[in-house]
């Protein structure tokens, strides 16, 4: 039997042409990706990704347009399952209230789920920041639309 693990996530640019990404602890590993995450039985894309920014940022988002499907085969870092990520660009239609941080990994914080946020210029996104191998492919494709 097959097992799918379908993800979303949010590409959110802000008015100075930086992308919000996401430094996260959980499973004993530290990781770097956009914010997001999986999707939940009965709900739709939009939704769920509505529901990840509401509870990872405490914000509102519209979903400005589709931007990439997962189209080659990537295995769960974290169980058996095979991933599916959709990423769509995203606009905060409520304030943003986060606080950001500056440097990787900086929680300010300890726990067994840490979550910290970063400002990236898009000019200076570099796919080698981020862990898995479907962000690395949507950083690459974003630096190629520059």
């Amino acid at each position: 039997m097959a097992l799918f693990n379908v993800r979303v996530y949010g590409l959110l640019i802000n008015e100075r042409d930086e992308i919000l990404i996401s430094d996260e602890q959980e499973y004993g590993m530290q990781f770097t990706k956009f914010p997001g995450g999986g999707l939940e039985l009965g709900e739709g894309l939009a939704e769920g990704l509505k529901r990840e920014f509401m509870e990872e940022c405490n914000v509102d988002i519209v979903i400005l347009n589709h931007f990439y499907t997962t189209d080659f085969f990537v295995k769960s870092a974290f169980n058996n399952s095979q991933i599916i990520s959709v990423y769509y660009l995203v606009k905060n239609i409520s304030p943003l209230n986060l606080n950001i941080k500056t440097k990787a990994f900086d929680f300010g914080g300890e726990g067994e789920v840490l979550q910290a946020f970063r400002w990236i210029k898009l000019t200076e996104l570099n796919a080698a920041e981020f862990t898995f191998p479907i962000d690395k492919h949507v950083a690459e494709l974003l630096i190629k639309q520059l």
